[in-house]
């Protein structure tokens, strides 16, 4: 008897094949009782081995049935360890402690202690093992999804009712479908030694070799085009091809994915509706039209079924030179033109133009197709003409109205472009001319404050209060200055660095305050083209308000950057100040409304009014959104947004 090999299956070790089949148990696949019992048989059964070999009260006592729990998970999954556990610390506590078979303890804080960290330790142990077989279940679960969706995506290939085919780069076969050889005739075995240009029509593999090249050269990701296949036996095979380049993980091309679809009935189909579909157009358009046919050769025009009698025509027969001689004098050239690139199939011939007859112009719609012979020379025209007129003085009235129409709205926007020049030039000039007898009022009420020192109680305070009013409106006027100082002027767009001024406004607002403490941080690459003397204000005022409405702030911060939207520049301003309830945003940007009380923050509310002018006479956008308490952020363009 020859003698046994080392690996033979009756001397192989069996302890992988028990780890094995440890790892792949599958405790759910068992009634919940027989978990059960076998976890109360499991934790028995060491107990007692546990007190036949050592004294009940020597060490070990958890670790004994640390490991029944262990088995029982194993065996019957979580609840059975579980109940071994349970089961472990009862005969620990009633059995294997004196006095036996009762629950007093000599120590019970030291007792309740070593039971809690045990069933801690326990459930530890249990649901780590639990665990692993959830997630081992869920591995087999995964790996057998993915097997059977590998062999749906094979089945699908090979099932497919669409050829399909996986080919290098040079053309060479990976693998084919059996669709796709039923399309062109051949057997998988030929095709495998075959190219596609082998059977590519002639005509088409130009096209295609192009289309791949471009694939190749990254410009599209794949192509799709109809084109045509030699069958075996001879007759054309027309194709729906698309064709998908797979990359490699570093960019270089790896393979490609062919799609082809049979459509040579849907060909023949197309070719018979065309057909089908002009002689309907054509027997639709003869109806109340004039429909006519023309020898090229003769240059002779015959209409058709006296249909010249539903236009008025002098007759039902003309030669080329009499349709010029009735043809107006300024659309001949136009007209004959166009004739001629037709018959050289150069253009369609299709036109409008005006034709006299005794004196009267009437305008004419006429359209033509030509028959041509093998050799594409034009040998006859088919065409319909349709009279006009009614239609084209309808649209030279209809030009007319625009035009005037047109006119008064030029009219009307001059208008009020002056109306507004206006405004601004008297809000300007009421403002400036305010000055004067407000500094007259502001310095007789200090001068009567200096030359009564005694001055005091109710008199004293309404000298101050005028003071302070005088103030407030001198505050005021000084916005209205600012606000028609940046609604005047020619806009001069420059290189600005946003980022810059940014930087040097922070610092002078930093300079000014050095008992505050705020970090500030500013994206590279802020540029546009803006006024920058406008854009020195923009920053001025919306840094100035992060600056002053962190005031309140422990770690106050201030950020200025810029992100691309829709293809839109917007430059953003944000900080996490006192922000603003986004229900009175409304008021943000209208002149002296203030969205806080005097007392919390000072300031007068035209720098924002005058940020939105700057925006808009840069044709920007301004937006603003904010979260009490948690800072207001300011987003920006300076251009006019693209049409689409």
């Amino acid at each position: 008897m020859p003698e046994a090999s080392p690996y033979s299956p009756t001397n192989a070790n069996p302890l992988p094949r028990v780890l094995q089949r440890v790892v792949n148990w599958q405790p759910d696949q068992h009634p919940l009782w027989t978990r059960l019992l076998m976890a109360v048989a499991i934790t028995g059964l060491l107990a007692w081995l546990r007190i036949a070999l050592a004294p009940a009260e020597s060490g070990g006592r958890f670790i004994t049935f640390t490991l029944a729990a262990a088995f029982a998970t194993l065996y019957g999954g979580f609840r059975a360890g579980m109940l071994s556990t349970v089961m472990g610390i009862a005969v620990i506590n009633f059995v294997m402690i004196k006095p036996y078979l009762s629950a007093a303890f000599t120590n019970p804080t030291e007792a309740l202690w070593l039971n809690l960290w045990h069933l801690v330790a326990q459930l530890v142990v249990v649901g780590s093992i639990g665990l692993m077989q959830s997630k081992n279940r869920e591995l087999r679960e995964a790996t057998a999804e993915i097997h059977r969706s590998a062999q749906q995506l094979e089945d699908t290939f090979e099932q497919s009712a669409t050829g399909m085919a996986h080919s290098h780069i040079g053309g060479e076969w990976i693998r084919i479908n059996k669709t796709y050889c039923d399309i062109v005739g051949y057997t998988k075995a030929e095709m495998l030694t075959m190219h596609f240009r082998d059977f590519t029509h002639a005509d088409d593999l130009g096209r295609d070799m192009h289309q791949l090249q471009r694939t190749l050269n990254n410009e599209i990701n794949h192509y799709t085009f109809e084109k045509r296949y030699i069958h075996r036996k001879g007759h054309v095979v027309w194709v729906d091809l698309t064709i998908s380049l797979v990359r490699k993980s570093d960019g270089e091309p790896d393979y490609l994915i062919a799609v082809v679809q049979d459509i040579s009935a849907r060909k023949k189909t197309e070719q018979a509706l065309r057909t089908s579909e002009q002689l309907l157009r054509q027997a639709h358009e003869l109806a109340g039209l004039a429909s006519w046919q023309a020898d090229i050769g003769a240059t002779r025009f015959v209409t058709l079924a006296n249909s010249h009698q539903f236009l008025g025509l002098p007759g039902g027969e003309f030669t080329g030179e009499q349709l010029l001689e009735l043809t107006h004098p300024d659309d001949r050239a136009r007209a004959l033109q166009l004739w001629t690139l037709a018959l050289q199939g150069k253009a369609t011939y299709q036109i409008e133009y005006r034709l006299l007859f005794n004196g009267e112009e009437r305008w004419f719609s006429v359209r033509a197709d030509f028959e041509r012979d093998a050799n594409g020379r034009a040998v006859r025209a088919l065409g319909v003409t349709r009279d006009i007129t009614d239609r084209k003085r309808t649209d030279m009235e209809i030009h007319q109205l625009n035009a005037s129409l047109e006119q008064r709205i030029q009219t009307r926007t001059e208008a009020l472009k002056a109306a507004y020049d206006e405004l601004e030039s008297y809000s300007y000039a009421v403002a400036h001319d305010l000055r004067s007898p407000l500094r007259i009022i502001n310095g007789f009420a200090q001068a009567l404050q200096e030359d009564m020192p005694d001055l005091g109680g109710e008199s004293l305070s309404h000298l101050q209060r005028i003071r302070s009013a005088s103030k407030k409106m001198g505050e005021l006027i000084d916005g209205l200055l600012t606000l028609s100082q940046f609604s005047r002027g020619e806009l001069q767009r420059k290189p600005v660095n946003l980022g810059g001024i940014a930087a040097r406004l922070l610092r002078e607002f930093a300079d000014a305050e050095p008992q505050r403490r705020v970090r500030w941080q500013i994206d590279p690459g802020l540029q546009a083209m803006a006024d920058p003397t406008l854009i020195e204000a923009l920053m001025q005022n919306l840094l100035h308000n992060a600056w002053k409405y962190t005031a309140r702030t422990e770690n106050a911060f201030v950020r200025v950057h810029a992100d691309n939207v829709e293809g839109q520049r917007w430059f953003t301003v944000s900080d996490n100040g006192a922000g603003f309830d986004m229900a009175r945003a409304a008021k943000l940007f209208q002149p002296f409304q203030r969205l806080h009380l005097p007392n919390e923050f000072s300031g007068i509310g035209i720098g924002l009014a005058t940020s939105l002018r700057i925006v808009q006479r840069h044709g920007g956008e301004l937006k603003a959104s904010a979260v009490p308490g948690e800072g207001a952020t300011f987003r920006f363009t300076l251009s006019a947004r693209a049409a689409d």
